[in-house]
């Protein structure tokens, strides 16, 4: 018998299983795939984004869902903590744009061997098993049994499991599933930090753009996400580092009217690109509107500048109005597209949705519900923006369900 058994060798789960081992539990930790962390491996398009090196009201006000609830979990194990912790296990980090955190390396895989030298280190017991049912005895529970047949009896057990982002990586929503057997709720989950369904940006398909700007207003014509960077379009809409981020500020793409607006030129102002504008005109006196805007734009881009600006592409530079201009000025700084949905959940990074919170200890993570059972990571029904904050999430909940078990255990 061991004292804990950990279910999802994740961000959350490692933390969770390393911390209640390191305070004295026998902890065996039960992961599906045939390797831990297979998800971080493609966290930062494989560079791995820690954590952000921010404070805890940072990190808090940078989530938008169930914010306070992370408040005890964070002052445990904050950012600077959590960095400590990887380079004391031999990974330096380097701080870039935003106060993200990233290996030196820029290698995810270094952040995957240094999890798995502290497991080892703490004498952890790691197995590939998919986990089926959890057991109870007296109302506790009891232990957990596997797809395999074996059973694994325990005095506590940390479920995390992850969300339903990226399936691939073992995120199934099994710990929904577990979570409910205890009378856990779930609240509805949709992907959140994933790409936006916007048909009309089908013909610039493969176009990248950079140094944009990106605003998102809801129904009323209100900014709720502003931010320079990049961008994507695609067969379906729009995706990149600038629209996973306005993503997560989608409250209710149902009931909500939500348009995206691309300031192509952000550094110049109105007057600034109007002068440029004529400029290029003059110059190009003689050639066709189109060709002339090519100094200025992507070529794949052009068609719909000039047909959202009610220009045709084929009339001589020279003949172009001032309220033409003008009209085409105002495209280049606000071309906007109506979103019509956001990708699938198993296309986004992170889960929006999940256990409900206030089920659950914010303390320890422990359940309200089930003596014995700690939940955390993805999970729960806690997200945020990007940037790292949501491996922190993951990071100090696993932590805070690992010292909460080993307590519950007799071993704080």
């Amino acid at each position: 018998m061991t004292d804990i058994v950990v279910i999802g060798g994740g961000a959350a789960g490692c933390l969770a299983a390393i911390a209640a081992a390191r305070l004295g539990c026998s902890v065996t930790l039960l992961e599906r795939n045939a390797k831990i962390g297979r998800k971080l491996y493609i966290t930062g398009k494989g560079r791995c984004n820690v954590t952000n090196a921010a404070t805890v009201q940072e990190c808090i006000a940078n989530t938008p869902r169930n914010p306070r609830f992370l408040t005890s979990a964070l002052s445990q194990f904050p950012p600077e903590q959590v960095m400590a912790f990887f380079e004391e296990l031999g990974v330096p980090l380097k701080i870039e744009r935003g106060n993200r955190v990233f290996p030196v390396s820029d290698r995810s895989a270094d952040i995957i061997d240094a999890l798995l030298l502290a497991l080892r280190r703490a004498g952890v017991d790691l197995r590939q098993e998919r986990v089926e049912a959890l057991e109870f005895r007296d109302g506790n529970v009891s232990g957990v049994k596997c797809e395999s047949g074996r059973r694994y009896p325990c005095k506590a057990v940390i479920i995390a499991t992850g969300g339903l982002s990226y399936p691939a990586t073992g995120s199934t929503g099994d710990g929904y599933r577990l979570a409910k057997t205890v009378g856990h709720s779930v609240q509805p989950c949709r992907g959140t930090l994933v790409p936006l369904e916007a048909p009309d940006c089908a013909p610039m398909q493969g176009l990248s753009l950079r140094n944009v700007e990106l605003k998102l207003k809801d129904g009323k014509g209100k900014v709720v996400f502003r931010e320079q960077g990049e961008l994507l379009f695609t067969h379906f809409g729009l995706s990149g580092p600038l629209v996973l981020s306005a993503s997560a500020h989608l409250t209710d793409i149902a009931q909500e009217d939500y348009i995206l607006s691309i300031d192509l030129k952000p550094a110049l102002d109105e007057e600034t690109l109007d002068r440029r504008l004529v400029r290029e005109l003059t110059q190009g006196a003689n050639k066709d509107l189109r060709h002339v805007l090519e100094t200025l734009e992507p070529k794949s881009l052009i068609p719909m500048l000039l047909k959202r600006a009610g220009l045709v592409g084929n009339e001589k530079a020279n003949m172009v109005t001032k309220p033409q201009r003008r009209r085409l000025l105002e495209t280049m700084k606000g071309l906007e597209f109506p979103v019509t949905g956001t990708r699938p959940v198993e296309e986004a990074i992170v889960t929006a949705g999940g256990v409900t919170v206030s089920e659950v200890s914010p303390k320890d993570m422990s359940s309200k519900l089930c003596k014995g059972i700690f939940l955390a990571g993805e999970l729960l029904d806690v997200d945020a923006y990007t940037g790292g904050f949501n491996l922190q999430i993951a990071w100090c909940t696993g932590r805070a369900a690992g010292v909460g078990a080993a307590a519950y255990c007799g071993m704080e």
